[in-house]
């Protein structure tokens, strides 16, 4: 079995609990899942099988959307419901509030991993010195948040609001929210969290467990992607004559490829243009791999044809 599935992650399982899930009930050999979720996190989780975990990097560095609800005036020691409360003050806060400082969390900003996260330091993830009472020491990283959009408030002694955000990866959601919380001077917590999005992969394609478990009672393989669904890298073409040298790793000259907007002769404009690029690379509408282009010529890095 070889593709991606798109599933729905529910609420209460871990990003690898969804993984082992699909690897019993699908007998797959091998699987991976592109983008990590929390526990508490629901929404898109695309898992690859087979061959098509070979492909998981030309993933991971897709763009992500959430809709996450932040409620103020509490803070956690895992920037979410599930942690331990550390602190909780009725905020007098108001909606205007939150809408003044909001562009300041958009764009390029700077943002430091939760203690309770899977970020290694020496050696070890956070967490673990998390939960041994730790705090070590963390360097702060860029994420880019392009859209952070108040979609409702509601008011309260502890108020929440819903925020619609896209974002870079390894942008840390509980992180947004906590450090929203903290230039509001009254603390913040995530206290609900959606991943709506991530690349092409979006909640119109995903299917629940009980779908997947449906499907497969079924042999019914519509739930399964192919490899190359969700890539958004360009393409090129191979002849036929080809593709035995693309399998066996051997470069092909760019005078043989054809790219997907229709050009059958590269200039040395179009050359410079392509140099050091990474194609999806097709045969005769068969995705076969990815290559890259240098020195004028298609280099195999993943060879996913049959042979």
């Amino acid at each position: 079995m070889n593709g991606i599935i798109n599933v729905l992650k529910p609420v209460g399982m871990t990003s690898s609990d969804v993984v082992r899930w699909i690897l019993r009930n699908t007998k797959a050999k091998k699987a991976g899942h592109i983008g990590t979720l929390d526990p508490g996190a629901a929404g898109v989780l695309p898992i690859c099988l087979g061959k098509a975990t070979r492909l998981a990097e030309y993933y991971t560095g897709q763009q992500k959307h959430y809709r996450a609800e932040i409620t103020f005036g509490i803070t956690t020691d895992t920037f979410d419901s599930y942690g331990v409360e550390l602190t909780r003050k009725i905020p007098g806060l108001k909606c205007s509030d939150l809408q003044r400082i909001l562009p300041q969390f958009t764009g390029r900003i700077e943002q430091i991993p939760p203690m309770y996260s899977a970020v290694k330091k020496n050696g070890k993830n956070l967490y673990e010195y998390a939960r041994k009472g730790l705090e070590i020491q963390r360097e702060a990283r860029q994420v880019i948040i392009e859209k952070l959009d108040l979609l409702e408030w509601q008011d309260g002694d502890f108020p929440k609001a819903m925020l619609d955000i896209i974002c870079s990866k390894g942008t840390y959601i509980r992180s947004l929210c906590h450090d929203i919380g903290q230039a509001l001077a009254c603390g913040a917590h995530m206290s609900f969290l959606l991943r709506v999005k991530s690349g092409k992969f979006d909640l119109a394609s995903a299917f629940t467990l009980e779908e997947i478990e449906s499907f497969l009672t079924e042999n019914n393989p519509n739930f399964l992607l192919s490899p190359e669904w969700g890539l958004t890298l360009p393409q090129l073409d191979i002849p036929s004559t080809r593709l035995q040298a693309f399998r066996n790793g051997l470069p092909t000259g760019i005078s043989l490829v054809r790219e997907n907007i229709s050009k059958d002769i590269f200039t040395e404009a179009d050359k410079t243009r392509m140099e050091g690029n990474i194609y999806q690379v097709f045969c005769q509408g068969e995705f076969v791999g990815i290559g890259t282009i240098n020195n004028n010529s298609l280099y195999p890095e993943k060879v996913l044809a049959n042979s």
